[in-house]
């Protein structure tokens, strides 16, 4: 029987990058950190409904392809907030990548506002804000 969502896994090239992102601007809370054997350095980053398991090889990585519209992929995280603006205004101030400023959502049923940012390695983060009738 399906518990939750447990995490997804990703490549970054800057482990320390990555978590002043992910953790230090967005929230997420670092769980475990640690070099294995062969160098690579794994990182669990708590949302707080699921997790990221990051992999920073040594020697970096390639920044991030965006999915095509017809390639099956992931094509983006999405983290909820109390707040889109201020979020996003916050990570504005910051010098974060911008790909698309808060709006209204398509989706209203699910989403108020949503926005859009690059991470660090250039992979797309959805900043999203519940709906009223849509909280939990």
């Amino acid at each position: 029987m399906l518990k939750s969502f447990e995490h997804v896994g990703m490549t970054v090239g800057d482990m320390d990058r990555t978590v002043d992102f992910y953790c230090g601007l967005l929230g997420l809370s670092l769980v475990l950190r640690k070099t294995m054997a062969n160098g690579m350095q794994v990182a669990f980053l708590d949302a707080g409904g699921g997790m990221l398991e990051v992999f920073a090889p040594p020697g970096s990585a390639s920044r991030a392809v965006d999915v095509p519209d017809d390639t099956a992929g992931v094509r983006h995280l999405t983290f909820n907030f109390d707040n889109v603006e201020e979020t996003f205004a916050r990570l504005e101030q910051a010098g974060v990548e911008i790909k698309e400023r808060p709006r209204f959502a398509v989706h209203s049923e699910m989403l108020n506002k949503i926005a859009f940012v690059r991470d660090p390695d250039g992979i797309i983060v959805e900043l999203a804000e519940r709906s009223q009738n849509r909280q939990g």
